[in-house]
């Protein structure tokens, strides 16, 4: 469907590719990775025709249809929410604005209103809004957003509305970059699971780990100027990689002391008459050799020891007896928790659950309402969160911005802690006001982890890092001698950092004394990133009066075991387990319609497809009988559709 063949460019007189080839088939799932700047965003710009290859060719089977997510920037216009994710093609979007201007009474005549529904009738487009509103619902818009007009969107829904455009579309090949970078927990889960039966293929630029190993089947890494292709998903991939370059280290070696014994030969024997004419045979051998490259040095980790916050005392901060509501919601009723020094707590539970309000209330960001916050002995409390950007000088240039402090760090100290986060060369003398999102992200992220607290809350951080920085991330973490609690949808660094996990459900805090491996071991869990937003906590784990083992002390674990308690505790559980209970049954309908919508929606293109033959008019009723076949399937499906939208909607409530 794809080839790129043989294909060199330069930028800025480097070379980024040369003499490469990539070959993109129906159905092939590929991950696209390598180090910032390597060439990934330069190819999807050749695949997409918006820059030409130096030499060689970049050719898409024709009528194959190509759909790309950018990182970071996108349109919105007028268009409502449901607009723009119907927006397929602009013939569909000038058909739908015909139809809403004749059925308004303001503008079409009847020959473009009519012509209008013709172009709907032929694009399917009739079928295309209850497809639309269920991926809408699947990315978490209400459907009270679907007439919402898009630009008053923030930047991240704004790019989840083009992502639900592109799965409507369904493109032949579509090109994602770092698409899971918008999404929270629930929508990210949701979306992987949409993508396994995504019918086209897949080129996708992406940080996480856990979402190219679920998904693709094969990698493609950028490296020294050319594409390596390895199948597998990516621990495949890190695999296959050290001993591929084992292998190429142990040639090079064997080659190196080959061409150092014919040239210490040449040395010692060229001057005399009788070994001339060997010593230069033994250069001439070394000349037609095929010269095997170097490895070049993987990525490391930054090596410098980062600055250490000042030592708290043994309890770092404390919630007691603490209430929370937005309006009439009640998120936490009598919260007691407490966090000790230098333990590594990453919170997890179903969105809106309480974990982004519980980071909240232990940075002061939010009052508390009723009870109390006490940071302990020493404390300075550090937040890190995506709106932390609007707290830097749009005036000052990246490396000013760093060295704004009380206490700066030596420059190329700055300098190296900024490349490590893509900051490189010049780049540190762009001024804050013309960064991205993204950048201005990982500027405040430097900034916090060069002039450490020693209470570190982190809400989503490796959002927009790379993968190379996601290590650097950690091993400053690595080095952290502080207290951090965070939230993070990364599996691979909630290995690497967390020591204990706290699970947040229903106003109720559960702790565990254990690393991520050990919560999954006691939920029994289906997998890796669905335990980050289970609903229920585990049944099985071993809570110990006062204070856990964790550091974390949670409501009914703090009290002596009076019988009153117990019986309160137990029929707490049941009816957290009927609840759970009724969820499942709720999800478990979901899903069911979906597969029955899916199953009937391609019977429709099926059907639609033959009924445009014009072999089915030569055959005497075939026409009529797929007609009435069609209006069968149609009517089937609005059904469906509509028991869908209420099955999700009762969800919603649970």
């Amino acid at each position: 469907m794809l080839t790129v063949s043989q294909v060199t460019k330069s930028f800025a007189g480097r070379i980024l590719f040369e003499d490469v080839s990539l070959q993109v088939n129906r159905g092939d799932r590929i991950g696209l990775v390598g180090p910032n700047g390597a060439g990934k965003s330069t190819l999807f710009t050749l695949i997409l025709g918006e820059a030409s290859p130096d030499s060689g060719s970049v050719s898409i089977e024709k009528s194959a249809a190509i759909g790309f997510l950018p990182q970071e920037t996108a349109a919105a216009g007028e268009e409502t929410v449901l607009e723009l994710a119907l927006a397929t093609s602009p013939e569909l979007v000038q058909a739908r604005q015909l139809i809403k201007q004749h059925e308004s009474g303001n503008g079409a005549n009847d020959e473009a209103y009519h012509a209008a529904l013709h172009i709907l009738d032929e694009h399917g487009g009739w079928q295309l809004e209850p497809k639309a509103k269920r991926i809408l619902a699947g990315l978490a818009f209400r459907e009270s957003d679907f007439a919402r007009p898009a630009r008053a969107l923030s930047g991240g829904w704004i790019m989840r509305a083009h992502l639900a455009r592109l799965l409507v579309m369904e493109p032949d090949l579509l090109l994602l970059d770092e698409p899971t970078n918008h999404l929270d927990l629930e929508s990210l889960v949701w979306f992987q699971e949409y993508l396994k039966n995504y019918p086209g293929a897949i080129l996708m630029i992406s940080h996480d780990r856990e979402f190219l190993n679920a998904l693709v089947g094969s990698i493609v890494e950028i490296a020294q100027s050319k594409l390596l292709r390895y199948r597998g998903n990516w621990d495949s991939y890190v695999e296959q990689k050290a001993a591929r370059e084992e292998q190429q280290l142990s040639a090079y070696k064997n080659q190196q002391k080959e061409i150092a014994s014919l040239q210490l030969f040449a040395d010692r024997f060229r001057a005399k008459a009788s070994k001339a004419s060997q010593a230069q045979s033994k250069l001439k051998q070394i000349d037609r050799m095929e010269k095997i490259a170097a490895p070049t040095a993987q990525a490391r980790t930054i090596k410098f020891r980062f600055p250490q916050p000042p030592r708290s005392g043994l309890r770092a901060i404390m919630l007691k007896d603490v209430h929370h509501a937005y309006d009439q919601l009640v998120v936490y009723d009598q919260l007691n928790f407490e966090a000790e020094r230098g333990q590594r707590t990453v919170l997890v539970g179903p969105n809106g659950a309480g974990k982004s309000t519980l980071l909240q209330l232990l940075a002061g960001v939010l009052p508390v309402q009723r009870g109390e916050r006490a940071p302990g002995h020493n404390v300075r409390v550090g937040y890190f969160s995506q709106h932390r950007v609007e707290m830097l000088d749009a005036r000052q240039t990246v490396l000013e911005s760093v060295l704004d402090a009380s206490d700066p760090v030596p420059e190329q100290t700055a300098r190296t802690v900024l490349g490590s986060f893509l900051f490189r060369g010049d780049d540190v003398f762009k001024t804050v006001g013309v960064l991205s999102g993204g950048e201005k992200s990982r500027l405040a992220l430097v900034k916090l982890l060069l002039h450490p607290p020693n209470l570190l809350l982190m809400d989503e951080p490796t959002t927009h890092l790379d993968v190379g920085s996601i290590d650097a991330l950690i091993g400053a973490l690595e080095q952290y001698e502080g207290t951090l609690i965070f939230i993070s949808h990364d599996v691979h660094f909630i290995r690497a950092i967390a020591t204990s996990v706290l699970h947040i459900n229903a106003g109720q805090l559960t702790p565990y004394a254990g690393d991520y491996q050990y919560y999954l071991d006691k939920s029994k869990a289906t997998s890796a990133r669905a335990a980050l937003t289970a609903g229920d906590g585990l049944t099985n784990a071993q809570p110990v009066a006062g204070r856990v083992e964790a550091g974390v002390t949670a409501p009914g674990y703090n009290k002596p075991g009076l019988r009153e308690q117990k019986e309160q505790k137990r029929a707490e559980a049941e009816a957290r387990k009927a609840l759970a209970k009724i969820r499942r049954e709720n999800e478990k309908r979901v899903h069911d319609l979906e597969m029955q919508i899916a199953t009937l929606e391609g019977q429709q293109k099926e059907l639609t497809a033959e009924l445009e033959d014009p072999a089915a008019y030569e055959q005497g009723g075939r026409a009529v009988a797929i007609n009435r076949e069609l209006a069968a399937v149609t009517h089937e499906l609005e059904r469906l559709t509509r028991g869908w939208e209420e099955a999700t909607a009762e969800l919603a409530l649970l």
